[in-house]
């Protein structure tokens, strides 16, 4: 049975799971908790696993906040939910209902995402299953995740981060993050799309995505964005912002200051963003601070070029002129320079750089390869724990 369950643990017997691929041999059965209401990076990386492990043909149950963001987006497929408060504070129901969640529906693994879903799930010491914690940011320890059995995290810099923080390093594991195959917009939709927001048919674009809050550095890319000229190859060139959060008037403002608001473009929140991609000449990642940075995989998964910041997860995925161009965080008119480098290239040498990013995504942030990679993990955790060679 499929779909979710709406209000906590269900009574009875545990619900029947049905995989899409019920050939698959020695499926696993994975509970993924998650407590956020957001929908930023970890979130949609919640909802691209629990679904490719669905259709690669294990056995998955995902627990949520009812109407939270990934709640919706599971909502249309066969995966199946559970839904429970997960509140920031002590959670005395959630608790319960996680470990009775575990012990009525038995599964190998229990993952959990960020610290408050972490923090409330105690697996019961009488069942099988081993408790993965995954890590996208360096979190709070203390309170929160020493008592997994073992952690992912999704950049090396946060795993060394966990063994600076006094996890055992056999137990800390490095897997990263995959973006789904780009959907690919006809030539209608994106004429649709310019139409809509006032992109002239022959504009260059400089495009970033981002929760509008002030870590995203959107206020330095607006900065560095003014000191570019109006037009780049005689063509008029725009600053697409799409995104929402607190910050969006504050930044709204600043395009007027700067006197850039006829040229920069306000989209609101994109899901999906493929069509955006698909109109931009150079992507721009301007965080000030970044442990990841699924936004650079998806423009190299649109084979778009990169300008970032040296944000930890830019220095870890970026190659400064290889795989995209780096300059250093706050630094506005390196920043501006950079972005005009790479707007003034050759063509032949933004499509070399775009080329060799989207390569790097495909051999080391795949989804086959990633899947592929949690299962082994799955697995070996649970030989190790049940004694099995």
């Amino acid at each position: 049975m499929a779909g979710p369950v709406k209000s906590g643990v269900p009574a009875g017997p545990p619900i029947p799971l049905q995989p899409a691929n019920p050939s698959v041999a020695d499926p696993v059965h994975s509970i993924h908790i998650l407590g956020s209401r957001e929908f930023g990076g970890a979130d949609q990386f919640y909802v691209r696993l629990v679904r490719a492990l669905h259709h690669s043909g294990h056995l998955v149950t995902a627990i949520n906040r009812p109407d939270s963001p990934v709640a919706r987006a599971l909502d249309s497929g066969p995966v199946r939910q559970i839904h429970l408060p997960l509140a920031n504070r002590w959670d005395a129901w959630s608790w319960w209902q996680i470990r009775h969640c575990i012990r009525e529906h038995a599964p190998c693994v229990v993952q959990t995402y960020m610290g408050r879903a972490t923090r409330l799930t105690r697996v019961p010491h009488k069942t099988a299953a081993v408790h993965v914690a995954r890590l996208g940011g360096f979190y709070k320890i203390d309170g929160y995740y020493r008592h997994a059995d073992a952690w992912v995290g999704n950049t090396r810099a946060i795993c060394d981060f966990l063994v600076k923080s006094g996890m055992p390093a056999k137990r800390v594991h490095h897997i990263g993050n995959f973006v789904p195959e780009p959907l690919r917009p006809g030539a209608e939709q994106l004429a649709e799309l310019r139409l809509e927001h006032g992109i002239p048919e022959n504009a260059r674009v400089v495009f970033s995505l981002a929760r509008m809050i002030p870590k995203k550095g959107l206020a330095d890319l607006l900065e560095a964005f003014a000191l570019l000229p109006r037009e780049s190859d005689g063509r008029p060139l725009l600053l697409v912002l799409a995104g929402d959060g607190p910050l969006l008037a504050d930044l709204q403002t600043q395009a007027v200051r700067l006197e850039v608001a006829d040229r920069v473009r306000f989209t609101g929140w994109q899901d999906p963003p493929d069509a955006f991609y698909a109109l931009a000449d150079v992507f721009v990642c301007p965080s000030r601070h970044e442990p990841l940075g699924n936004v650079i995989l998806e423009a190299w998964n649109h084979a778009v070029p990169v300008v970032s910041t040296r944000s930890d997860g830019a220095m870890e995925l970026i190659e400064h002129g290889v795989t995209g161009l780096l300059c250093d965080c706050r630094d506005v008119a390196g920043m501006a320079a950079e972005i005009r480098r790479m707007l003034e290239a050759a063509e032949a040498d933004r499509n070399r750089i775009a080329a060799a990013g989207n390569a790097r995504l495909h051999e080391q942030y795949g989804q086959t390869r990633i899947v592929e990679q949690y299962l082994s993990l799955y697995r070996d955790l649970l030989k190790e724990k049940t004694g099995a060679a």
